[in-house]
């Protein structure tokens, strides 16, 4: 909708006294509208499908061994750092988290 920015200002008050209840309900309904302006081309190039063919991807993760100050969850079987062990039963060792 075209607004001229030369005319008049109009205040609520003018506004409510001269609209019709017509036009009050026609902006309700304007203003409630659901309608959103997507470009669905986007949209679609951002996302990754399930069961997408990566065949063709190649990966490459340098494994770095576990060190010395560090230790495996007995539960969830996470490798972490010592400040992270909170029960040590024989050798079933617990995060915080499992705890």
């Amino acid at each position: 909708m075209a607004t001229d920015y030369d005319a008049p200002r109009r205040t609520n008050d003018d506004d409510l006294a001269e609209d019709s209840l017509e036009e009050l309900k026609a902006r309700r309904n304007e203003a409630q509208s659901g309608d959103v302006d997507v470009d669905e081309g986007d949209t679609a190039e951002s996302f990754e499908l399930p069961g997408a063919d990566l065949s063709g991807e190649e990966l490459s993760v340098r494994v770095v061994p576990k060190q010395d100050d560090e230790f495996t969850c007995t539960s969830c079987f996470l490798v972490y750092h010592r400040n992270r062990l909170a029960e040590q039963h024989g050798n079933e060792l617990l995060c915080v988290d499992c705890a």
